[in-house]
């Protein structure tokens, strides 16, 4: 088993594994088992305003990240425990391979000419109304919720585990599920979703332009070129109307050399977005390009959550050690000056 520093590196790592290897379960998938509770309680705490959103959020948040933080408390002291929970709750809230399969299958569809299936298919991925969508617009959509993503369902919770371990993987994941329920703008959540959203957009911020800077250093995977990958990021990256979506779409479409943006259709509204990237609309191959694309970011970003674990946990252990460290030669020693010692801590601390 690793040892106290290294746990949550290897967690992080094992659960990316098991997630490449098998995916999110069929069926009793804990993140769909929170959401059917986070739907309950928000039968019972709902009304049309920011405050009962931001009640919400707290509970539907705050409740996970708890449990995550007690289970990593609880753990602290047993490497071989704390690996497993990282690594078991690093599997649940990843979302790589199934998003990898989702961009394949709509390739394999649009290549067989089958839009009534590849229309079928796209709300795996997204909230768009598929009835009226040709081919360059679903190889569109697809290319554009592959590529948000990449951040939002791989190194969002890789880079908050990293940080804070199992409280950091869960109260991220809950954030962004919450976004996904009640974040959008509709009649009813226009006041109540605002806090869950405005949440997700700040726990993004870093790890959506993080998946920006990858995708450029990964791009020649899918034929493109760093330059003009960054590009096209730094161009485009401000002109989605999200703050975090632009940053992972316009860097995916350099790496691609595509166009993307343009209008959306919702049930019941449309937006219209400023084009991301130069060349054509994307096809059938461009969706499987951007798959690898996006296992490549998970690969890169694994690495650098895992690096980031090991470096706090080395740091947090030689802390604690240093503490310890003060506080028995100040308590002990010589004539009985051990009021002396933890005093003078003490107000190292505050200084």
């Amino acid at each position: 088993m690793p040892p106290r520093w290294a746990a949550d590196a290897a967690g992080l790592i094992a659960g990316y594994l098991l997630d490449a290897a098998i995916g999110d379960p069929r069926r009793l998938h804990p993140v769909a088992g929170y959401g059917t509770a986070a739907g309950a309680l928000e039968q019972r705490v709902y009304r049309p305003h920011r405050t009962a959103g931001a009640l919400f959020t707290t509970i539907a948040v705050g409740a996970p990240a708890l449990a995550g933080l007690a289970a990593g408390h609880a753990t602290r002291n047993h490497p071989a425990a704390r690996f497993a929970v990282t690594a078991v709750a690093t599997w649940t809230v990843l979302g790589g391979r199934t998003l990898r399969r989702e961009a394949r299958t709509m390739a394999r569809h649009l290549d067989a000419g089958d839009l009534p299936a590849a229309r079928g298919r796209l709300n795996h991925l997204c909230g768009r109304d598929p009835s009226t969508l040709d081919e360059p617009e679903l190889a569109r959509a697809t290319v554009e919720s592959v590529a948000e993503n990449t951040s939002d369902a791989v190194v969002a919770p890789l880079v908050w585990g990293a940080l804070l371990g199992p409280a950091g993987l869960l109260g991220y994941r809950a954030a962004n599920t919450l976004d996904a329920m009640v974040g959008h703008r509709s009649p009813r959540y226009a006041r109540f979703g605002t806090p869950s959203a405005r949440l997700d957009d700040l726990l993004n911020l870093a790890p959506s332009r993080l998946t920006g800077l990858i995708t450029a250093a990964v791009s020649p995977i899918a034929g493109g070129t760093p330059k003009e990958t960054l590009r096209v990021w730094r161009r485009d990256r401000d002109d989605h109307p999200s703050p975090n979506a632009g940053q992972c779409e316009s860097a995916m479409a350099g790496a691609l050399g595509v166009r993307l943006g343009g209008r959306n259709v919702y049930f019941g509204r449309s937006e219209t977005r400023p084009f991301l990237g130069d060349g054509p609309r994307p096809s059938a191959v461009h969706l499987r390009r951007a798959a690898r694309v996006s296992g490549a970011v998970g690969a890169v970003a694994v690495v650098l959550a895992a690096g980031v674990a090991a470096a706090r946990s080395t740091i947090g252990a030689r802390s604690t050690a240093a503490v310890r460290s003060r506080i028995t030669a100040g308590g002990g020693g010589g004539g009985g000056a051990g009021p002396e010692g933890p005093t003078l801590f003490r107000a190292r601390l505050r200084s």
